[in-house]
């Protein structure tokens, strides 16, 4: 954790990947985010798979470095105590339908009723001025939407999921993007609240198109889609003993590689010389280094082709990445001392600044682990706490520890 964002109170109402992944990168920048969640706990505590002492792993991958108010916003007593909380607070973010939102009182209007400097992120599937604004949304609903599974189809033509959560992923980096800028603005004196929509459906739309609205950007009948990403040999390439991703970019790349593949009379084609000319031909090029790469092992290409600066890779499969050296040199996978003892491997924030020390981060807060904590800090008295808790509007917790 970098204390970057210290005194900035974030209430995060999320579930599952989008609002708890932008949750943690703001906790990660030292922001005081409270992880507000139902009784019942984040449905991702209950992931698969699970350790003997902590929560699921998807849960401990997006909820580090936060405090956890576990209460009861469907009751009018709870929603009274985190209107007291929301008013010291600096941002509220939730993940949640907007239908959901106004029934638990979390929208933009309530929310300023209570603090009028309020900055509010709504992460919604879908944009509230469109058609679809009250359909519900996940990552795989909005990797149909968007596009992104019909590009990711196999040879079959049939479409495929992206297999990773990308839809929330990149919706959640968005949602800090707008919060860090909306925070800057406040700072620089802009006195009001402040509302972010962050629709899933539109974000991943721009993030599609950015390079696949292609001819479209200038004519209305213009073609989509960016030739040299959909290329048919834009793949990796299979060697003597494995795969390869190898990407020759600029025209010298091209000569090197050529080069070391005993294809230098490419380089003297008039196509070949011409830049324009050139990249429509890239599924060419990328065929003849198809056709070359088995000839050597992964490892002899490795050597090779860094020897002459050219971009290359071997494909690593996940459980590589457990192995990787580079990863090892960056203590990417290190588990700060504070984390319970079942859990092997933890992942750091991958930004680093110099001229701040770093702190250790936390680890994942058990359901309800500042229950007590943080209403005191909102002004509640504890005998008020202790009447919430007795009622069944408020759960308290412990912080999971050493065996």
């Amino acid at each position: 954790m970098t204390p970057l964002l210290q005194g900035v109170r974030i209430l995060e109402v999320g579930s599952i990947v989008l609002g708890p992944y932008a949750g943690q990168i703001l906790a990660d920048l030292g922001a005081e985010v409270i992880k507000v969640e139902p009784l019942q706990g984040d449905f991702a505590r209950e992931s698969h798979p699970r350790g003997t002492r902590s929560d699921g792993a998807l849960f401990v991958n997006n909820n580090r470095n936060k405090r956890a108010l576990a209460i009861d916003l469907k009751r009018q007593e709870g929603r009274a105590a985190f209107a007291r909380l929301l008013a010291r607070s600096d941002v509220l973010l939730h993940n949640m339908r907007a239908d959901a939102a106004e029934h638990l009182g979390l929208t933009c209007d309530a929310a300023t009723r209570v603090n009028p400097r309020i900055i509010h992120c709504a992460a919604l599937g879908y944009g509230q001025g469109g058609r679809y604004r009250e359909r519900p949304a996940y990552d795989d609903i909005i990797q149909a939407a968007s596009g992104i599974a019909a590009l990711a189809a196999g040879p079959d033509g049939a479409p495929a999921f992206v297999p990773t959560i990308l839809a929330d992923k990149v919706t959640a980096l968005h949602v800090v993007h707008g919060i860090l800028a909306a925070l800057l603005a406040r700072a620089r004196g802009f006195a009001g609240a402040i509302a972010i929509e962050v629709p899933m459906f539109e974000t991943m739309v721009g993030f599609l198109m950015n390079e696949h609205l292609a001819g479209a950007t200038f004519a209305r009948q213009g073609a989509t889609g960016y030739p040299r990403i959909l290329a048919a040999d834009r793949r990796p390439f299979r060697t003597a003993d494995g795969w390869i991703a190898v990407l020759p970019y600029t025209a010298e790349q091209w000569r090197r590689f050529l080069e070391v593949i005993g294809r230098a009379d490419v380089c003297e084609q008039s196509w070949f010389q011409d830049a324009r000319v050139r990249q429509s031909r890239v599924d060419e090029l990328y065929a003849i280094a198809a056709a070359a790469l088995p000839r050597a092992a992964t490892d002899e290409w490795i050597a090779a082709l860094s020897a002459r600066d050219i971009p290359c890779s071997r494909v690593n499969s996940l459980e590589d990445l457990l192995r990787d050296g580079h990863l090892a040199d960056v203590g990417f996978f290190h588990v700060d001392p504070s984390y319970p003892d079942d859990i092997a491997r933890a992942l750091r924030q991958p930004i680093r600044f110099s001229g701040i020390e770093p702190c250790w981060d936390r680890p994942p807060p058990a359901l309800g682990a500042d229950s007590r904590a943080v209403l005191q800090q909102c002004g509640l008295e504890p005998a008020e706490i202790d009447a919430l808790i007795e009622d069944g509007v408020v759960k308290v917790g412990e912080e999971p520890g050493k065996s």
